[in-house]
């Protein structure tokens, strides 16, 4: 059975730094990228990175490049998410999602979100940044 679990959400004050986990389970070859998805309040859900689980390849969005590393470890089969800097509106639900061969890492980011149910999502985990 897919499962992802996210992990390492809280609390941080502006300009801290939180790292998030998704460890990806029961997935086969027809699954080829994965990524984080933030939704904050009143908001909807849009792409924050996204990595490839068979190159180098991976997206950022405009607004945490240079924030945020993503990474994925292929013998954990787990993605981390590395966010610095962080700012206030980094608030919200952060989601793990993965996707079949049909996206590459920018096309599962920038999918629109009438298509998000083309995707598997975890159950998310807040994130808070605050003073």
């Amino acid at each position: 059975q897919l499962e992802l679990v996210e992990s390492g959400g809280g609390s941080v004050q502006p300009g801290g730094s939180l790292r998030l986990t998704c460890a990806a389970s029961g997935f086969n070859q027809d699954y080829a990228s994965i990524g984080w998805f933030h939704q904050a309040p009143g908001r909807e859900r849009e792409g924050v990175s996204c990595i490839s689980m068979y190159d180098p390849s991976t997206y950022y969005k405009d607004s945490v490049k240079d924030r945020f590393t993503i990474s994925w470890d292929n013998a954990k089969s787990t993605m981390s998410l590395q966010m610095n800097r962080l700012k206030p509106e980094d608030t919200g639900v952060y989601y793990c999602a993965i996707g079949k061969r049909t996206f590459n890492v920018e096309g599962l980011c920038r999918m629109h979100p009438g298509y998000y149910g083309m995707a598997y999502w975890g159950k998310g985990t807040q994130i808070t940044v605050s003073s």
